[in-house]
């Protein structure tokens, strides 16, 4: 073979091949498709990032509203002669007159701080005018005069709560048009309470009672609070944390430490994966039929929806806290083993430890899943109407309760639009205590977390 044809069949295959510094066509259209697959990726994220953004402000301005609330002040003579007719100002006799007997005392005040101020509405009579303070307003005194027997006689200033078709006038719910052809309020009550804010009588302001009033009937949206549900939800939590922990932990340390390898523990390994998978409604089931049915435990208690969360944990729980254990390197165990350790104290001095951030973490996320359930606490009577609040523990643990993601479930059911606000406002208290339990989680994790 002479060079000439040497060089020309290097040139040939070079022509062929192409330069490594010249992209190539199968080069260009593997490029063009990772470059497609990013750019889909990063549409999925940012649609995703848009749709939540659009859930949470759609729940942040229907729901901020709620931790506000309207009241008119009003200076209220608690009349003897209607109050304590006996006048031994014992509370026993005065818890026989009803809120049917305080209601005219309110009603006097209004007219009293009407004049005072020189109000005076067209059209507007003495009754209607009593129509923008809340049916609840009655109870309220009620329950101050029988906690402050000695006030009777004298001349108190209440801070009433106003009517709701009143307060969602200054929450944009409800407007001069709408009054119009709504028989729960009048244009004419509107414009006395505009006229009773430029007094100083009437004023929106936070809204404390929202955190620790119990519900109240659907008549009287502006006095329901979540003080019931969120006790409720805390003696759940108490009875899931004090359950599921222990039990979960030791299962996990019998199954990744002692249990045998053979076809039992597979089987009880695929049985608790699958638990972690099934619906929620079915534990509700299996709670009405074994704690209510068969346990005789009562419904609407703490007690049946903390065992029933807690059946619906403890798999998460179990599958993180054996995550966690088998995180820990084989040499810590061998290390251990090696001088002299028994194998409990290996597990409980060794591994346990080092596994400990695993294993809280696990718990949170798991109890942060059960908070925020609502299905199974349906079928065990937790939506039922919850406005005496429960006792302390641990008696406090077998009372009617409700929970928060019932009462969200509850409050959107009522056909007031307040209720729909209220429970936006109770997604946001959901949420913020979602949110406090998944960063105590990730703060334990980054603390005790080692790096092997």
């Amino acid at each position: 073979m002479t060079d000439a044809t040497t060089v020309s069949a290097d040139a040939a295959l070079q022509k062929k091949s192409g330069s490594l510094f010249e992209v190539g066509e199968r080069t260009k259209r593997r490029q063009a498709q990772e470059r497609r697959f990013r750019m889909m990726g990063l549409a999925a994220v940012t649609f995703g990032i848009i749709a939540l953004f659009g859930l949470l402000g759609s729940i942040l301005s229907n729901g901020v509203s709620s931790f506000r609330q309207t009241y008119i002040t009003l200076d209220i003579y608690l009349d003897p002669a209607k109050l304590d007719k006996a006048g031994n100002r014992n509370p026993d006799e005065m818890a026989k007159v009803t809120t049917f007997g305080y209601a005219p005392l309110i009603a006097s005040a209004l007219v009293e701080q009407i004049k005072k101020n020189d109000i005076s509405v067209e059209g507007l009579s003495d009754k209607d005018a009593g129509d923008i303070i809340s049916k609840e307003a009655p109870a309220s005194v009620r329950n101050y005069v029988l906690a402050h027997p000695s006030k009777v006689g004298e001349t108190v200033q209440f801070d009433i709560l106003a009517d709701g078709r009143i307060d969602g006038y200054y929450k944009g719910r409800v407007t001069m048009e709408s009054a119009q052809l709504d028989r729960n309020v009048n244009p004419e009550e509107l414009v006395l309470a505009d006229k009773l804010k430029e007094a100083g009588v009437l004023r929106t302001k936070f809204n404390t009672a929202f955190f620790t009033a119990p519900d109240a009937s659907d008549t009287r949206p502006e006095a329901a609070g979540l003080g019931v549900a969120i006790i409720g939800s805390t003696y759940m939590m108490i009875i899931v944390l004090a359950l599921s922990l222990p039990i979960g932990v030791a299962a996990s340390i019998y199954l990744e430490e002692f249990a045998p390898q053979n076809r039992l523990t597979d089987v009880i390994e695929v049985n608790i994966a699958n638990l972690a998978a099934v619906p929620s409604i079915v534990f509700g089931i299996l709670g009405l039929a074994v704690f209510i049915n068969w346990a005789g435990l009562p419904q609407s208690a703490p007690v049946v929806g903390g065992l029933v969360l807690t059946l619906m944990t403890l798999p998460t729980i179990i599958i993180a806290t054996r995550a966690a254990l088998k995180a820990v390197p084989p040499s810590i165990r061998e290390a251990a083993l090696g001088v002299g350790a028994s194998k409990m104290q290996t597990i409980f001095h060794h591994v346990l430890p080092l596994a400990a951030p695993g294993i809280l973490t696990g718990a949170i996320i798991g109890l942060a899943q059960a908070l925020g359930e609502t299905a199974p606490l349906l079928l065990i009577g937790m939506v039922a109407f919850v406005r005496e609040f429960p006792g302390p523990p641990p008696e406090g643990f077998f009372d009617p309760a409700a929970a928060l993601p019932v009462q969200v479930y509850n409050w959107t059911t009522r056909g007031d639009p307040a209720f729909v606000e209220r429970a936006s406002g109770a997604i946001i208290v959901l949420l913020m205590f979602l949110a406090v339990m998944n960063i105590t989680a990730i703060i334990l994790r980054r603390r005790f977390e080692r790096r092997w």
